[in-house]
């Protein structure tokens, strides 16, 4: 076998590795009994360090210099093969930088504090969470020291995981801009577009969320549809696409966050079927992820001609909203303390906030048993509201649970991108309400395939939202969007 083969042959073997971590964390978060959390957390410790040790493994090194010695002599791969070898150093070199043992005790301890925060959440306790987010943070504090490049804060090295060739600095700018325009605009949009409230009931939601997914292409052939205390969506191969949402009586954020995990899904199934089994076959960054769920929950749930689809869903379960209602109510700008039922003007503006806190962590500026006190400060500075618990509060998320840091900026980052792109469609494919009102979103699907979804990893954040809309990354176009909101 030639070293490219012997290369390929072990990229594959760690995207099958990753697709079973991914099946086994769906498991935990969806129908493991909450006594085999312990188990659960060795279980993922030991396939860290299979993985870890197939992914550092001196033998990719040998094979990735045969490769770099060929092309120098003139031995010519195709563009897909050189992305692949590129990638795969870049991997490669960041992955041997962390010992085996800290990969492991990453997985183990990402196991247990996702349980330890659900307990805890339920409980609205969040000194029963501390020692997990305590040791959680000096983990990550670990493992960015470990990977950081010349130049790179532990922060910048974390954020590297999600977001490549993106900074701290960048964001606290970006960022900044963009709480900036938002914060003075929360009081205009309460009183021009007010929250209103929908009592639908579970089982209407139930209904109106499986005929809209099914609308959009999920059948129970390549899909399942579960419920989870945090949203999420699990692509654990192509053709199993898994996505979870919650419902709760007499709210309608089940059709949002529906839509929202399907952008997710959507985007992985739809990487060029030449990328599968290679480094190059899921997503590029999570802020492109979280651009395409933003597109769906923003761009195309939140729609003021998609509001008849679903109103027409939910009438099919056995209740009745007019269009115009259920739109006013899905758009509808109240600060809440809640990120996942926040309207689409003030959502950034948590992010911003657990962006600065998971920095001050990070950097050691912010005490772990500070957070709660710290949490509440940074709602009131920039959502103007008081938390009225820890549970609405700081254990509202399972990312810090998971040791997930530098997760956080790729929310907003992906609200900003998804306006951006949507400008782009728009502007290449017309308006779409006539079609969203009838319910057809396949010209959508298919400028998302061509324009973002079949590259994969073969083009980082930047590149790809400019080869797509021909800018680079900017807030105008979300200012654009939610502008309307406040009545401007």
């Amino acid at each position: 076998m030639t070293a490219l083969e012997q290369l390929r042959g072990r990229l594959a073997e760690l995207a099958d590795l990753a697709s079973i971590e991914m099946l086994t964390s769906w498991d935990q978060l969806v129908m493991m009994p909450a006594d085999g959390a312990e188990a659960r957390a060795h279980q993922l410790g030991a396939l860290a360090r299979l993985t870890h040790e197939r992914a550092t493994a001196p033998e990719i090194g040998t094979w990735l210099d045969e490769l770099d010695a060929g092309a120098r002599a003139g031995e010519r791969i195709d563009a897909l093969e050189q992305d692949v070898v590129r990638l795969a150093r870049r991997d490669w070199e960041r992955a041997r930088r962390v010992p085996e043992e800290l990969a492991a005790e990453l997985a183990q301890a990402s196991a247990a504090g996702q349980e330890s925060w659900r307990v805890a959440r339920e409980h609205d306790d969040f000194a029963a969470f501390l020692p997990a987010l305590t040791r959680n943070v000096e983990l990550a504090r670990a493992y960015g020291e470990c990977v950081a490049e010349d130049g790179q804060s532990t922060y910048d090295a974390l954020l590297a995981d999600y977001d490549y060739g993106l900074s701290t600095a960048e964001l606290r700018r970006l960022f900044g801009a963009l709480a900036g325009a938002l914060a003075p605009m929360v009081e205009d949009a309460r009183a021009h577009s007010p929250r209103r409230s929908i009592h639908a009931p579970v089982a209407a939601q139930h209904a109106a969320v499986a005929g809209t997914l099914a609308r959009l292409g999920v059948n129970a052939r390549g899909w399942r549809v579960d419920v989870s205390a945090h949203p999420f969506t699990a692509w654990v191969g192509r053709g199993d696409s898994r996505l979870t949402t919650r419902y709760s009586d007499g709210e309608i954020e089940s059709l949002l966050s529906s839509l929202h995990e399907y952008g997710h899904a959507l985007y992985e199934r739809q990487v060029d079927p030449a990328l599968e089994r290679t480094n190059l076959g899921g997503g590029t960054s999570m802020s492109i992820h979280e651009s395409q769920s933003k597109l769906w929950e923003n761009h195309v749930a939140r729609h003021p001609a998609f509001a008849e689809v679903l109103a027409a869903e939910l009438a099919a379960g056995g209740f009745a909203v007019a269009p115009t209602e259920l739109h006013a109510a899905l758009v509808g700008v109240e600060a809440t303390p809640v990120r996942v039922s926040a309207d689409p003007l003030t959502y950034p503006l948590h992010i911003v906030a657990r962006f600065e806190l998971e920095l001050a962590m990070i950097e050691g500026e912010l005490p772990t048993s500070e957070l709660p006190g710290a949490w509440r400060e940074a709602m009131r500075r920039l959502l103007g509201i008081e938390v009225p618990s820890d549970a609405l509060g700081c254990l509202q998320d399972v990312h810090w649970g998971a040791g997930s840091f530098g997760y956080f900026p790729s929310y907003a980052l992906g609200c900003l991108i998804a306006a951006q792109l949507w400008e782009a469609l728009e502007a290449q494919l017309g308006p779409r309400d006539q079609a969203l009102r009838n319910g057809e979103v396949g010209a959508i699907q298919e400028w998302l395939a061509e324009h973002v979804h079949r590259h994969g990893r073969r083009l980082d954040t930047i590149p790809l939202l400019e080869r797509a809309t021909g800018h680079a990354l900017e807030i105008d176009p979300f200012l654009r969007y939610v502008g309307p909101l406040a009545g401007r």
